[in-house]
């Protein structure tokens, strides 16, 4: 199956890249990232620093290899955190159905009717710029699409003969939920997490673009982004970070969806 979609090769590879440079960064990079040399300011590739400098002479290269540790950590948390606690709420919603079911998916639409970006945007605003408010604000966007896949997947799997069976034996709901129900579900959950990463880490590169995310000497990949835009002929200054940021979401799609093609038979039907 792997061999019909090589971009989940492909993708996984550069995952797991990015993921080495994140953690050995310390020993990849030549600078500290946050070293100023105004005297060598505003310099384009060279032999000592291969991706150019910036405003205040810190070495590009030496930068975006640091903003990995900043920028998979917190798309990841985001995913996570959300992931759980969207899942948990569409898992009880789905299972208890009635009242219930109708007030926990009142709320959910409730936040899924306004712009990720936008909603994103107003939370971290009022709770303050800086990297942990960014990844709350976040997760507070993020948590109700898992909530209605979840509550979906489960109203479907309740209903199966194997669910009526353990009812019948005296299982009590949380047994139920949590054993027999929830296993079925995660499939197209893991897929969903999978791609949503990328997404996650491209909105927090947008906070940091628009000055809601890290402070302005941090090596995050959006916030070099935006000041690279003001020195626009030192395109380095926003080539490099950019394109860090577009191989990782690219990444993360390309595994999501090649784990939805595996996932789905009628899928692997049309691609056989």
């Amino acid at each position: 199956m792997l061999k019909r979609n090589p971009l989940v090769l492909i993708g996984a590879a550069v995952v797991i890249i990015w993921v080495l440079v994140a953690i050995f960064a310390p020993m990849i990079a030549p600078f500290a990232p946050l070293v100023q040399n105004v005297s060598e300011r505003l310099q384009g590739p060279s032999s000592v620093h291969l991706w150019g400098t910036d405003e205040l002479g810190r070495d590009v290269y030496s930068r975006v290899l640091y903003g990995a540790r900043i920028t998979i950590p917190a798309g990841v948390a985001v995913i996570i955190i959300g992931s759980i606690i969207g899942s948990a709420v569409g898992a009880v919603a789905g299972y208890l159905g009635g009242v219930s079911d109708e007030i926990i998916m009142r709320v959910t639409e409730l936040f899924m009717a306004f712009p990720t970006i936008i909603l994103a945007m107003a939370i971290t605003a009022a709770l303050g710029a800086d990297i942990r408010n960014a990844i709350i604000a976040l997760v507070i966007v993020w948590w109700p699409s898992y909530a209605r896949l979840m509550r979906s997947l489960v109203m479907e799997v309740k209903h199966h003969d194997y669910v009526d069976a353990a009812r019948c034996i005296g299982a009590s709901d949380p047994y139920i939920l949590v054993r027999s129900i929830l296993p079925n579900c995660f499939a197209p959950a893991i897929v969903l997490t999978t791609l949503d990463i990328g997404n996650a880490i491209l909105t927090f590169a947008g906070l940091s673009f628009l000055g809601l995310g890290p402070e302005p000497t941090s090596p995050e990949w959006g916030r070099m982004v935006a000041i690279g835009i003001d020195f626009f002929d030192q395109w380095w200054m926003w080539l490099f970070p950019g394109l860090a940021i577009a191989s990782l979401v690219m990444a993360f799609n390309f595994i999501g969806d090649g784990l939805r093609d595996i996932s789905d038979p009628r899928l692997r039907g049309t691609k056989s």
